[in-house]
């Protein structure tokens, strides 16, 4: 087991360029590029290791991949195969969830697995409404819990569903086995997620729209054009950074070539409610808005979170370290996903919050936090490269241990070396 040690920051002004590639569009980049019948071009591609399994799936579902580094070029089969092996997930709830969606309206038998924390992720969110088309999907506590096993049905039924949960990944599931239904389907969410499928699938030329609070599926009737996408930086990475900037008394900090979309910049919006200097600078708007997040360092107070959870879900936990250095109270609310997360997050951010000698109050969709110094302690990451990450930037306020650092690696693999250029770190055994 890997360890990280922070020590705490001076003041300092820096823009960084080299934040981590969107994971949510690498992963999707893999996936959609098997809908088209032509050679799919993606630079910029996130090389880490759950985005890495996503592209190996493909792979193993009979692409072929070309990659010189910086750009990869990827080939789809002109029928995806059954492989012999199953199909490794890793860490990735976005990898399994959106591939069960894809094979499920595909023939032949599949199975998906992962590592131990992806083992233990509810995957019947998905399962249910796929079934309910016709694919038979296994797996233990009914279908539940990975290794999942799927026998996907070709043309399989169009749907009506409303999803109980606002998730971007149940709705990109269903999207996908949408595509090679018979007929038009319709899916509904309590409040929008995150909806980058959306926008890269119309990008490549599906018709999906949205009627009376409805998203609208059309069959394709033809494979899809490839994707020719620079993937962004990601906002979600970048965070971290911004709360630095944030806590840390004198800092400011350019973030890079980032995505601007509305739905991946909730958590600086919130930042900027509590005080921090935040503005936005864009560059482009092709498959994505792309531009700039300028944030600088002013005194915080306490905010409630309890609308757009969907919005900023994995930013919570950075979020909760700007919250202990706010002034007053805040809240986060609404936001019961976070226990099925790569950690139980609600229990992980109270309980390491509460090793820093912060007040902390934990409820069942949320928590509240009484700003305060927090003090250094030795924090247990649970095996989450978010809750790994959150708590090495709050070492830069007031030096911090984290153990288990070896999820970083999933999300964000310069992220130590990002970190060093602000402050001294070790990396220990």
């Amino acid at each position: 087991m890997s360890s990280l040690k922070v020590t705490p920051a001076k003041s300092f002004d820096t823009a960084i360029d080299s934040i981590a590639p969107d994971k949510s569009i690498s992963h999707r980049c893999a996936i959609f590029s098997l809908l088209s019948d032509k050679p799919s071009v993606v630079r910029n591609y996130l090389r880490a290791e759950d985005t890495l399994n996503t592209l190996e799936i493909a792979k193993g579902l009979g692409a072929s991949v070309e990659d010189d580094g910086e750009v990869l070029k990827i080939t789809p089969p002109s029928q995806i195969k059954e492989p012999a092996a199953i199909l490794d997930c890793g860490n990735s709830g976005t990898a399994i969830r959106l591939y069960m969606g894809f094979l499920a309206s595909r023939p032949g038998f599949f199975v998906l697995f992962g590592d131990k924390y992806l083992a233990s992720r509810p995957m019947r969110r998905v399962a249910d409404p796929l079934r309910s088309i016709g694919a038979q999907i296994d797996g233990r506590e009914n279908g539940n819990l990975a290794p999942i096993a799927i026998r996907g049905v070709e043309d399989p039924d169009g749907f009506d569903y409303v999803s109980p949960i606002a998730s971007a990944q149940v709705k990109s599931a269903m999207i996908l086995a949408a595509l090679n239904a018979k007929e038009s389907s319709r899916y509904r969410e309590p409040h929008l997620s995150r909806d980058h499928s959306e926008r890269m699938l119309r990008g490549m030329g599906a018709k999906i729209s949205e009627e009376d609070g409805a998203i609208v599926i059309e069959p394709m009737s033809a494979p899809l054009a490839p994707l020719d996408i620079t993937v962004p930086a990601d906002p979600s990475s970048g965070f971290f950074f911004a709360v630095a900037a944030a806590i840390v008394p004198g800092s400011r900090v350019v973030l890079q070539n980032l995505s601007l979309n509305d739905t991946r910049v909730e958590a600086y919006k919130v930042l900027q409610k509590m005080g921090a200097k935040v503005s936005f600078e864009l560059k482009e708007d092709k498959y994505e808005p792309i531009g700039d997040i300028i944030v600088e360092y002013a005194p915080l107070h306490g905010v409630t979170v309890e609308e757009n959870i969907a919005w900023l879900i994995d930013e919570l936990p950075a979020l909760s370290i700007a919250m202990a250095y706010a002034e007053g109270k805040s809240v986060v609310k609404n936001a019961k996903e976070l226990r099925v997360k790569e950690s139980d997050r609600i229990a992980t951010v109270v309980n390491n919050l509460q090793k820093c000698g912060v007040e902390v109050t934990e409820y069942e969709d949320g928590y509240e936090i009484t700003g305060s110094e927090m003090k250094s302690a030795v924090i247990d990451s649970h095996g989450d490269h978010r809750i790994a990450m959150s708590f090495a930037i709050a070492g830069l306020r007031c030096g911090m241990e984290v153990e288990d650092i070896a999820c970083i690696q999933t999300s964000f693999p310069n992220f130590v070396t990002l970190l060093s250029e602000i402050s001294e770190v070790q990396v220990g055994d």
